[in-house]
């Protein structure tokens, strides 16, 4: 595998930056923070996305103030080239993945966890054995030999391809122990089939099934027998209950009989009663139509009319007068109430005219109070004028001797304040400065005390960090000097700032003064406008006064000349009164006599009624009587027909059929209880030998499943065996090339006699000896031997994936971030041999971050990181070989 190029968007401290690659060794450099390992985590993000973050997560890769990032890795592998774009947003609080795509040469697959599983599979490792073969990042190079020998066991298994052979182990154990689970289950589920087998045949379901068939067909028998004679009982039931029902109804109809002669009896009766009444009701209208006669005589002489036809016309007449009459009254009370009505108006508009007139004399002296008050009003405004004019020239004063003129004192605050941020910067430059060469000053003058390297224990007095002392000195002493005349000038600026934000303040205040004049002056010359207008509201009030109280005075006089007419309306009120009086008796003697004479009318009427009434009761009655004789004949022809003997046989044959067949009845149930009880136990049995058939078939397909079930449970026993068996042996041969490709390395690194070798047990525990043959656990190692024995142990598990894969599936560029932090300068040079013996061993892509000369020396190609020191944003640049070792030299 080799990485061709690498895209940057918004990437931690990258804005924009492309790089491609090439075959060989790469080595990437530059300053401290400037970049360098950031590049080789895009590469690491690109691949395998959130697993490469370890703790971090991704709001972290993305670019501070942006709001998403994007990088794209090109690749080849095993002669295919690929393509994978990530894009991460981030919304509010929220960070996602939100676009995961990678380009082979048959497909594109979509999706952060389908891309990151593709990945895994084309190289045979996650992100996990990436950082552990692959990609040795930087303060990760002791990550090996920290670890404990179990963890180190499971890190070169997974690498080396053994993890697969334990999960196929444990799978087929746990497919042993499955099977071995469903071998009990079916062991138990044929000595269970076993036991209920025995329980059925023990209880001679065959014999009990031929008992309880024969009991049956003697019941049904019984059954049969009984219900025959019970319907010879119900026949004669029936039979008696004819002849009964045939008495009950000849009896029943005796009886409507009798009654209905007892109703006709009564009819007669009463409709004679009826008879004799109306001849009673006659006698007494015929006297009431005589009192009336009379009566009506004596009103008709006392309103003097003779002839009784003339009282309609009568009261007709006087009808007419009372209609005028009441017209008339009407009239005179309508005038009477409009006249009070104007009267009181009248008085009410007096009332009304002369408080108007008090309450404008009110305010007319309110408002001669306010007219006083306003002019001292407008006296005071005149002066608060003067007053504001005044401090307005003494604030414009203030410009006579400034360097600004008036109405520019906000534009050179800011441009003072501009100034002021410059001057911040710089101070903050030379002050970042002036702290990096102290450190490389008090660096370089402890090296000169020791009087030699503490970690190799090299002579110093030609090392580069010691060479420039001086001239870092006279430099710090320089920037010492700018750093003084900066606080200098900038406490000078601080001052004219102050003064400037002075003059600043009186323009405010002139424009606040200015506003507060305008606002007074229009005050003034609305409160004069107003004083004029309540002068002249002064002289209105008054004169309205005046008319109220004269308009008051004549309401008042007509108001009385009203009540004049009012007494007089009153005195034709009271004469029409009693001539109303007397027409109202004239007609109640009339509506008497007209009474009268209805009344005789309708005695007459009814006399006439109660006659026609006595005739037609005489009929009815003389009907009734006719039906009275039919109904006693009837009556005596059914007494006659009743024979009591044949009843009372009747009787008896039904009493005799109910006792028997309530006791059938009863028998009948027994027996068809016990036959329903004898079916159940027919049904149970049967079913019960249904269930031993069926049980013994189930029994006979468990043995079949017993026999497979323990062959299979034998071929996972075998499996697991094999499967382990052959992960030992493939590991001890990986273990014995492993040691021998570590001492390889080693001694290609580590040039000493101080050390024999390194042996590597079988499950990965790693051993030093020493020449005396003392063993050394690799903790026991300096810092920069411990740092040769990761490298070596790291580059022998990578040579031992090539030599196993024998080019089946090309390798991942073997990445070093930083791996000469521990090394001094004669190991690195070995460093620099071990590289290039890599590369000669078939590894096509050598990533290296360092700032190691002699590393940039030997690289093929050189990818120099900067950092914009006012937006502190990396670029990348690739330079030729021949540019790399130039700056080596």
């Amino acid at each position: 595998m080799r990485v061709t190029d690498v895209t940057l968007e918004n990437f931690k401290c990258y804005e924009d930056a492309e790089l491609d690659l090439s075959t060989g060794i790469t080595v990437v450099h530059g300053v401290n923070g400037s970049g360098k390992s950031t590049l080789l985590e895009a590469i690491f993000f690109a691949l395998y996305g959130s697993r490469a973050l370890d703790d971090r997560t991704l709001s972290d890769v993305v670019t501070t103030g942006a709001t998403s990032t994007a990088v794209e890795l090109g690749f080849t592998h095993d002669g295919e080239r690929y393509r994978i774009e990530r894009r991460v947003t981030r919304r509010d609080e929220r960070t996602s993945t939100t676009k995961c795509v990678l380009e082979g040469p048959d497909d594109q697959i979509e999706g952060a966890r389908d891309v990151r599983a593709f990945v895994a599979s084309l190289l045979r490792m996650d992100a996990t054995a990436f950082v552990n073969c692959a990609y040795v990042r930087q303060g990760e190079v002791n990550k090996l030999i920290h670890a404990s020998p179990a963890d180190r066991q499971d890190m070169i298994d997974d690498l080396l391809q053994l993890g697969a052979l334990e999960t196929y182990r444990e799978r087929a154990s746990e497919a042993r122990l499955g099977v071995k689970d469903v071998l009990d289950e079916v062991r138990g589920q044929a000595t269970t089939l076993d036991e209920q087998i025995e329980a059925k045949r023990e209880k001679n379901l065959h014999d009990r099934l031929n008992e309880l068939e024969t009991e049956r067909a003697e019941i049904d028998e019984a059954i049969d027998r009984y219900e025959s004679q019970r319907e010879t009982a119900v026949e004669t039931r029936d039979a008696a209950e004819a002849v009964l029902e045939t008495h009950e109804e000849v009896r029943a109809e005796i009886d409507e009989l009798t009654a209905e002669i007892e109703t006709l009896r009564e009819k007669i009766r009463e409709t004679a009663s009826d008879r004799e009444a109306a001849t009673d009701d006659i006698a007494d209208l015929e006297s009431t139509r005589r009192e009336l006669t009379e009566r009506r005589s004596t009103v008709l002489e006392r309103v003097s009319i003779d002839d009784e036809s003339t009282v309609a016309a009568r009261l007709d007449a006087l009808a007419d007068r009372e209609t005028e009459i009441r017209d008339e009254l009407e009239d005179v009370r309508v005038a009477i109430s409009e006249a009070q009505s104007a009267a009181e108006r009248h008085r009410e508009t007096a009332s009304t005219l002369e408080s108007d007139a008090e309450a404008a004399r009110e305010r007319a002296e309110e408002l001669k109070t306010s007219i006083t008050d306003a002019r001292q009003t407008i006296d005071e405004r005149e002066s608060a004028l003067a007053d504001l004019d005044e401090e307005i020239e003494v604030e414009r004063a203030r410009f006579d001797d400034a360097p600004v003129d008036f109405g520019d004192a906000a534009d050179h605050v800011e441009t003072l304040r501009s100034r002021a941020d410059e001057l911040d910067e710089q101070v903050a430059d030379v002050r970042a400065e002036r702290t990096a060469l102290v450190a490389a000053i008090e660096d370089a003058e402890a090296l000169l005390a020791e009087g030699q390297c503490p970690e190799c224990g090299q002579p110093v007095d030609d090392a580069p960090h010691v060479t420039g002392l001086e001239d870092k000195r006279a430099e710090k002493a320089a920037l010492d000097d700018r750093l003084s005349a900066l606080r200098e000038e900038r406490a000078d600026l601080e001052e004219r700032i102050d003064r400037a934000e002075a003059l600043h303040e009186a323009e405010r205040r002139v424009e606040r003064l200015r506003d507060n004049r305008e606002t007074t002056a229009q005050l003034l010359a609305e409160k004069r406008e107003t004083v004029g207008e309540k002068e002249e509201q002064y002289e209105d009030l008054l004169a309205e006064a005046a008319d109220a109280e004269s308009e008051a005075d004549t309401a008042h006089d007509r108001a009385a000349d009203l009540d004049s007419d009012i007494d007089d309306l009153r005195d034709r009120l009271g004469d029409l009164n009693g001539t109303q009086a007397d027409l109202r008796e004239e007609r109640t003697a009339l509506e008497t006599a007209q009474d009268c004479t209805e009344q005789i009318e309708a005695c007459d009427r009814q006399i006439e009624t109660l006659r026609e009434r006595r005739a037609d009761w005489e009929t009815m009655n003389d009907e009734r009587r006719t039906q009275l004789s039919a109904a006693r004949d009837r009556r005596d022809e059914l007494r006659d027909s009743v024979d009591e003997d044949r009843l009372e046989t009747a009787r008896d044959d039904l009493e005799r059929a109910d006792s028997y067949i309530e006791q059938v009845d009863e028998t009948l149930s027994d027996r068809r209880e016990r036959r329903s009880e004898v079916q159940s136990a027919i049904g149970a049995v049967e079913n019960e030998l249904e269930e031993l058939e069926s049980l013994e078939a189930r029994r006979a397909a468990v043995a079949d499943r017993l026999t497979a079930v323990e062959s299979v449970y034998e071929d996972a026993e075998t499996l697991q065996e094999t499967y382990g068996t052959l992960r030992t042996d493939l590991r001890q041969r990986n273990v014995e090339t492993l040691e021998r490709l570590v001492n390889e390395t080693f001694d290609l690194l580590y040039q000493n006699d101080t050390y024999a070798g390194i042996d590597l047990d079988g499950s990965y525990r790693l051993t030093v000896y020493q020449k005396d043959g003392d063993p050394l656990d690799p903790d026991q190692l300096s810092g920069g031997e411990r740092a040769i024995f990761n490298l070596s142990l790291r580059c022998a598990i990578y040579r031992l994936l090539a030599e196993g894969v024998d080019g089946s599936g090309p390798l991942p560029p073997l990445i070093l971030d930083e791996p000469t932090v521990f090394l001094d300068a004669g190991h690195v040079g070995q460093l620099v041999t071990l590289v290039e013996t890599m590369r000669d061993l078939g590894v096509e892509q050598i990533l290296l971050v360092s700032h190691d000369e002699e590393l940039v020396g030997a690289a093929d190609e050189l990818v120099h990181v900067t950092t914009d020191p006012t937006t502190n944003r990396s670029a990348v640049e690739r330079r030729k070989t021949d540019l790399a070792r130039i700056l080596a030299e």
